[in-house]
């Protein structure tokens, strides 16, 4: 079964800082060592923490982003 989460973490890691490999070999690392978790309330609380993971990660982007437009349309003296 596909998990979306995991999928979505996967794709904002493409551009991740540090590069591709090494967050797609953290997420897996990640993965497995919660694999074993069977207790509904710890499973709510990984996915929260995953969701604030993909949050975090778009807020680098757009502020990467934003800098990038920032330093070509305003430079500075």
């Amino acid at each position: 079964m596909a998990n979306p989460l995991r999928a979505e973490l996967l794709f904002l890691g493409r551009e991740y800082p540090k590069g591709a490999n090494y967050f797609r070999d953290r997420l897996r690392a990640a993965f497995a060592k919660n694999k074993d978790v069977s207790d509904p309330e710890k499973i709510k609380e990984l996915i929260s923490r995953g969701e604030f993971v993909v949050k975090e990660l778009e807020a680098l982007y757009y502020l990467r982003k934003y800098r990038a437009l920032k330093k070509r349309y305003y430079q500075t003296e």
